[in-house]
């Protein structure tokens, strides 16, 4: 993986001590919090409704066991003794008090680590496929250009003040694990028919109140001009973007209100202005390539008498290697997904016992690589299939073996307004209930794959828009209610879900979601999805089902 320079450290250091000062002047009443705010979110330091909340950069998701490991310390020492892992692949820690926010910061820079960028209208974290460097899919290590972006982006002068945040998100595989067609920029790595690498180039997608499915602007685009060509977009969304209405501010609407192709036509445009100057010469692409130079891999059979025989021998297993162990590009390893949403707990979240078992393991058995999702779950990429049993056993004594990834108890959930000041409901309790009444295993694997996501507000942190059961917590009158939606999706076949119905109070959402599970078990063709029967068979029978229970 990618390790900082000298420069990289100096400006850490440097950017620490400058935090250090203002927080002293802070605490000493010399600033009021109206003047420490703006500082403060540069370094990813929010005021949430305990506590300060510290949101940590994960680039690409990628980390080491020394990394994970500090994290742990971070958690422990400055924290409740957990932290949360978020959908753009970041940590949150959320009870931080400020006094203690320089020390962290200097903690975080003595392993590369940072929360610069976490917050603000700027370029945030990219993020990239959690199976880089692994899978058989893909066409190039989207790693190394999600590292381009970020040196390219970090502390833009023209891109550190943009009309509103900014995500991008860049995969290199037929199957899309970054929900890169809902972000301001999704990046599809391709080759052409001659073999040249470039890129297919999404803008204009998001959530929140008003979601859009990203439009393509460029079908393919050389990979050597990505950086003069991401420089003309920011450009033109620079130049007409909203600065009057927040809520009109990203990409997206400008991309709706201008028409992909126009919004094209000027990109393409800004494109011929600028040249080639902006793009990255070949010696510093190939600098950065060999910081993710593919891992040593041993020369293994493709099976495993060892892992045969635990299959056989241990259902437990048998079930966690069916629903969290996926293929891996190199015959005798395998990719491990380790869940973070066991029954009844919060989702993404993990102690600094588990963060740091997770860390042993990656560094015994996984090459010392550990990803964070965007479906807030761990993988440990390079696992050999001789250790698997061992991996799963280690797992499994740290309450990290739920066997569920992409079934309906694996359920994205945003903090809710158990912590977020912007939350109009919680959404933590929701996804426990729904969890708790489908913790039967066989019964989840009967239903197979099912996303279900959940926000506490219309910022979508959650993604409900895209889950194939989303919901929406809503406030009416003081009372929490939640709005469903199905139909929607994150993956290569994004889609924005239809609104069921009414919201539901509280109390009804999990039985709503049983019944709505029960209507796709009846109705269901041969090997079809839940998405699959929702879109073959529309809204009409799932809202009829759940709207008679009410009456």
């Amino acid at each position: 993986m990618y390790r900082y320079d000298t420069l990289d450290k100096e400006f850490l250091a440097d950017r620490t001590a400058e935090f250090r000062e203002q927080t002293a002047r802070r605490l000493a009443g010399e600033i009021t919090e109206d003047q420490f705010k703006p500082i403060r979110l540069m370094n990813g330091l929010y005021l949430q409704l305990h506590a300060y909340m510290l949101r940590v950069a994960i680039p690409y998701g990628s980390l080491d066991s020394r990394q994970l490991r500090k994290l742990a310390w971070i958690a422990r020492t400055y924290d409740k003794g957990y932290g949360h892992f978020t959908t753009r692949t970041n940590l949150q820690f959320h009870w931080i008090k400020l006094a203690d926010t320089p020390d962290i910061l200097d903690a975080l820079a003595s392993v590369d680590m940072h929360a610069i960028q976490t917050s603000g209208n700027c370029i945030r974290n990219v993020t990239a496929d959690p199976f880089a460097g692994a899978t058989a899919e893909e066409i190039d290590d989207p790693r190394v250009w999600s590292e381009a972006m970020r040196q390219w982006s970090s502390l833009h002068p023209e891109f550190s003040f943009l009309p509103r945040k900014f995500k991008i998100a860049v995969t290199a595989a037929p199957q899309d694990r970054t929900a890169a067609k809902v972000h301001d920029i999704g990046l599809v790595i391709k080759r052409a028919r001659d073999g040249a690498l470039g890129f297919e180039v999404m803008v204009g997608g998001g959530l929140g109140r008003t979601p859009y499915i990203g439009s393509t602007i460029r079908e393919f685009l050389p990979a050597s001009r990505l950086v003069s060509y991401l420089e003309a977009i920011l450009r033109v969304y620079n130049r007409h973007g909203r600065r009057d209405n927040i809520y009109k501010a990203r990409i997206k609407i400008l991309v709706a209100a201008l028409g992909a192709e126009e919004f094209a036509r000027q990109v393409e445009e800004e494109w011929e202005k600028i040249g080639t100057a902006s793009d990255l010469p070949d010696t510093e692409l190939a600098r950065i390539r060999a910081a993710f130079a593919p891992a040593v891999f041993e020369t293994l059979p493709a099976r495993s008498e060892a892992f045969e025989v635990a299959k056989a021998s241990n259902p437990a297993f048998a079930r966690f290697v069916r629903n969290n162990v996926k293929p891996h590009k190199k015959a005798g390893y395998a990719i491990v997904e380790v869940s973070l949403k066991a029954i009844g707990e919060t989702p993404g979240d993990a102690s600094a016992d588990q963060m740091e078992v997770v860390a042993d393991l990656a560094e015994r058995y996984g090459q010392d690589d550990i990803r964070v999702t965007h479906e807030q779950n761990l993988v440990l990429p390079h696992v050999k299939l001789d250790d698997l049993a061992t991996v799963h056993a280690g797992l499994a004594a740290a309450g990290l073996a739920t066997p569920n990834i992409n079934l309906i108890s694996d359920i994205i959930a945003c903090p809710g307004l158990d912590y977020c000041a912007l939350a109009n409901a919680r959404a933590i309790p929701v996804a426990q209930h729904i969890a708790e009444k489908f913790a039967d295993q066989d019964r989840a694997e009967t239903i197979g794959e099912l996303k279900i996501k959940i926000s506490g507000c219309i910022n979508a942190c959650g993604h409900h828009h895209v889950g194939h059961i989303g919901i929406l917590g809503v406030d009416k009158k003081g009372e929490e209610f939640y709005q469903l939606t199905l139909g929607g999706s994150g993956a290569e076949d994004a889609a924005v879900g239809q609104i069921l119905g009414p919201a539901l109070p509280a109390n009804r959402v999990a039985e709503s979601v049983d019944t709505l599970v029960e209507v796709y078990l009846r109705e269901r063709g041969e090997g079809e999805r839940f998405l699959d029967t929702f879109r073959r068979l529309g809204v009409a029978p799932f809202k009829e089902a759940v709207y008679a229970e009410a009456h």
